[in-house]
């Protein structure tokens, strides 16, 4: 039986980032010292990039962050807003606003942080041909605190959400709230769901990684973040299919329902690993000429699958949905998607 949507059912904690996207040419990549097809955090040197790029080009405000992606993408299925609410940290400026306008407008219930120490988080696109080169400025993303959470409108929040969803990228900036929010979801007997988001998350922040671990029901990741997971922690095997099955096993305070595991692997047959078994879902192929860019396509399979998932269907409905989102995502240039979804359960 579907689960009723109630607004506020999904709840989802994450680094908010507007992404400015804008076709440049070759001489801006020069100026600031950047490559096509790279991604790198922003420096001094990058301080002017975001202004120049809305005032010089005609550029494309998108909200952005994985969480804030996912939570966007699991609202373009649920066709009505409020059910998925966000909470990061912004700045108090101009970007801040435009931020929580867009989010809004993708039917999120954004309740934000501010913070007077450092500017809303930006990511610049910058497109040059097919290619992509992203400059992102954590900034006030890295400020949230867990203070936050104890404000009695957005305790009522998390007291009102059934699933709870944090990427891995969290780690770095408040383990403090994942823990506080991990033992609320295993007191009331909700649903925690995690992300290892990044390889060098599982290499330099694998304690607090660890630490979440054992709250996690269902655990999402990539191959090479499987990889890295299991070479950190010396599980002993290179094989995702192992590596998930042990993960699955690994310890687990709610010993009421097992942590079920699953690994995406681009065009490769996604992984489930649940009750020691391994079932494979084959992804279809989406011609090269149609692939636009593939950056968002993990943060749209979480989006998808969660927009079934937290409706009480099935694993296997969840996930074909979330490959069915990664496919869409990946032939628009960033996160982005248009129309209702055509997605059949």
């Amino acid at each position: 039986m579907a689960e009723e949507l109630n607004e506020g059912l999904l709840l989802g904690m994450g680094n908010p980032l507007l992404d400015i996207s804008a076709t440049v040419d070759e001489d801006f990549l020069k100026k600031y010292e950047l490559k096509a097809n790279d991604a790198i955090l922003a420096e001094k040197k990058h301080k002017t990039l975001y202004d120049e790029l809305i005032e010089q080009y005609k550029a494309d405000f998108i909200a952005g962050g994985s969480t804030q992606n996912s939570m966007r993408v699991a609202q373009w299925f649920l066709e009505r807003p409020n059910i998925a609410t966000f909470m990061g940290c912004v700045g108090n400026d101009k970007y801040a606003q435009i931020l929580k306008d867009k989010a809004r407008s993708d039917g999120i219930n954004v309740h934000y942080q501010y913070t007077d120490e450092e500017p809303t988080g930006t990511c610049a696109v910058l497109i040059t041909g097919k290619e992509r080169s992203l400059c992102a400025n954590l900034a006030a993303a890295n400020c949230f605190s867990v203070s936050h959470i104890q404000v009695p409108e957005n305790r009522e929040l998390l007291e009102k959400a059934a699933f709870i969803y944090i990427s891995g990228f969290f780690l770095t900036v408040s383990p403090e709230t994942i823990q506080e929010v991990a033992r609320h979801a295993l007191d009331k007997g909700k649903t925690f769901l995690m992300n290892l988001s990044a390889p060098f998350l599982c290499e330099f922040f694998k304690t607090p990684m660890r630490a979440a671990l054992p709250y996690v029901d269902i655990l999402f990741g990539n191959e090479t973040e499987a990889e890295t997971f299991a070479t950190v922690n010396e599980l002993g095997t290179k094989d995702i299919k192992e590596i998930a099955l042990e993960i699955s096993k690994m310890e687990k305070v709610n010993n009421k329902r097992k942590r079920i595991v699953i690994f995406t692997q681009g065009h490769g047959p996604v992984i489930l690993a649940k009750d020691n078994t391994i079932t494979e879902f084959s992804v279809d192929q989406i011609p090269e000429e149609k692939v636009v860019d593939t950056n968002g396509a993990g943060d749209a399979f979480v989006g998808g699958f969660l927009a079934q998932f937290i409706q009480g269907r099935s694993l296997e409905t969840s996930i074909k949905c979330g490959i069915w989102a990664a496919s869409q995502i990946i032939q628009r240039s960033g996160c982005t998607y248009e129309g209702k979804p055509d997605f059949a359960i």
